[in-house]
């Protein structure tokens, strides 16, 4: 059987750099990369990455710390469209917002290390829990080999997620991104523009069996696969954002098997 590879990436600014395997698993704790909105808590108020607010019913925020958490809202894997319709709604759907999670992942404004933060972090989400049914501190777990992540890594991918997130247990806070964590995933994520169509055959004539898109680099090629048979009836608009998922590169330089992931509604998705 042959092994499937593994890319590690370094999140690091704009782009993402591949980094090896030859790391001390050990040193770091390792949680599941969830595929939601990131979510500031300032103490008053739900915020983007951008600083726009987010308009959570007031039940959602209800006993929420007055301390500042960063995290992700989440519903489940496979409902970040969904996800993005409720979270970015002027106007709460209070129904809707039922379904939505606060997954916490850190603790801001401590001074600590990583893995102090974290525990620190787990008492204060179980001292609110009683009284509040959808804050929780994402869970992160040691491992100490690498056969036992990758199987871990294989389980979230083939139950659709999105892969596993590494933070050394020594790193201080850091806004934003930073070269000291650490995503592992069975594939690689970018974005393009949709600048035009092509018809399906078959099954998909008369509708969308491709989209030409164009990468920041003005690479120019199609992705005919990913797409749900409703998005093939009503395909991305051209001008739109796309994340799609690619492994490795051509010859020349054109992302290899690239297949549509979702549509980038804003800078907070």
């Amino acid at each position: 059987m042959k092994a499937k590879s593994l890319d590690i990436q370094k999140i690091t600014g704009n782009n993402i750099d591949t980094t090896s395997l030859n790391f001390a698993i050990s040193e770091y704790l390792i949680s599941e990369k969830l595929d939601g909105i990131r979510a500031y808590w300032n103490g008053n108020e739900l915020i983007t990455r951008s600083g726009n607010k987010i308009h959570a019913p007031d039940w959602f925020t209800a006993h929420f710390p007055t301390t500042s958490l960063d995290g992700e809202l989440w519903i489940e894997r496979g409902k970040f469209q969904l996800l993005t319709q409720i979270v970015m709604d002027n106007t709460p759907d209070e129904d809707a917002w039922r379904s939505v999670k606060y997954m916490v992942f850190d603790l801001p404004l401590s001074p600590l290390p990583f893995e102090q933060r974290y525990q620190d972090l787990r008492q204060l989400i179980s001292t609110i829990s009683t009284q509040n049914d959808y804050l929780f501190a994402i869970e992160q777990k040691s491992v100490d080999d690498l056969t036992i992540l990758t199987q871990w890594l294989d389980i979230v991918v083939n139950n659709h997620g999105e892969g596993l997130m590494l933070q050394h247990r020594d790193n201080q806070y850091v806004a934003g991104r930073t070269n000291q964590l650490l995503k592992l995933k069975q594939h690689q994520d970018a974005e393009a523009i949709v600048i035009g169509y092509e018809e399906g055959n078959g099954k998909y004539q008369g509708q969308m069996g491709a989209v030409w898109v164009k990468t920041a680099s003005n690479e120019t090629f199609k992705i005919g696969s990913g797409f749900t048979d409703q998005q093939r009836k009503s395909p991305p608009a051209i001008g739109t954002t796309i994340q799609y998922r690619f492994n490795g590169y051509t010859d020349r330089g054109i992302p290899r098997f690239a297949r549509f992931s979702r549509v980038r509604l804003s800078p907070d998705s």
